[in-house]
C-alpha cells in the first residue's frame, strides 16, 4: 500500500505542468506555439532564455524531490525505482493535461541526481557533447536516454536502478519519435545553427 501511495504523489508532482504555467505567466500558451511542447526548450524558443531556464529547473526538481526525500528514509533500490518511473509517467503523461506532456528529459535528469550524482555529470557531459557538435536539442536527448541506464548500471551496479532507468530511457526515446522522423528528414528545429 505504502509503494501505491508515493506512486501516487511521485505522479502527481511530477504531473504539475510548470512549462504552461511559467508560459502563462508571460501570456503565453507554449501549448499553441513553436513545437506545443511543455518543455523547456520549447519555452525558450517561445518566451527566452530566462523563462526556459527557469522551466528546466523546475521540471528537475519534480523527479529529484520524491526520489532524494525516499533515499533520504532508507528505501529499498526496489521501492525507489518506482518512484522514479512514476515522476517521469507524470510529466510525459499528465493528468493536468489529459495525459499529455513533456519529452520527460528534465524530469529524468532531476532522477538521476537523486539516484547518482557521478551518473548524472557523465550524462550532461555526453549530451552537452552532442548539442555543441550538433546543435539539436532533440537528438542530444535521445541520445543521452540510449547510454542513460548502462552509466546508471555501471555507476551505481543496482539492478532496479537499471531497470527503472531504462524504462525512463523508453518513455524518452517514445516521446520523441516525431522528433526522430522530423529529423530523419531534415526537417528538425535546430537550437544552435551551424
Amino acid at each position: 500500500m505504502e509503494i501505491i501511495v508515493y506512486s501516487l504523489i511521485a505522479y502527481l508532482i511530477g504531473s504539475i505542468p510548470f512549462g504552461l504555467v511559467v508560459g502563462k505567466l508571460f501570456g503565453k500558451d507554449i501549448r499553441k506555439e513553436g513545437s506545443g511542447n511543455i518543455g523547456a526548450t520549447n519555452v525558450t524558443r517561445v518566451v527566452g532564455k530566462k523563462a526556459g531556464i527557469l522551466v528546466l529547473v523546475l521540471d528537475a526538481v519534480k523527479g529529484f524531490l520524491p526520489v532524494y526525500y525516499l533515499i533520504g528514509k532508507g528505501y529499498t533500490p526496489k521501492f525507489i525505482s518506482a518512484i522514479c518511473i512514476f515522476a517521469v509517467l507524470g510529466h510525459t503523461f499528465s493528468i493536468f493535461l489529459k495525459f499529455k506532456g513533456g519529452k520527460g528529459v528534465a524530469t529524468a535528469l532531476g532522477v538521476l541526481f537523486a539516484l547518482s550524482l557521478k551518473s548524472s555529470v557523465i550524462v550532461l557531459i555526453f549530451w552537452l557533447g552532442i548539442f555543441l557538435a550538433t546543435g539539436y536539442v532533440s537528438l542530444a536527448s535521445i541520445l543521452s536516454a540510449g547510454i542513460f541506464w548502462v552509466v546508471v548500471h555501471v555507476i551505481t551496479g543496482d539492478i532496479y536502478y537499471t531497470y527503472a532507468s531504462l524504462i525512463i530511457a523508453l518513455i524518452i526515446v517514445l516521446k520523441h519519435r516525431s522528433n526522430i522522423d522530423r529529423l530523419l528528414k531534415g526537417e528538425e528545429y535546430r537550437f544552435i545553427h551551424k
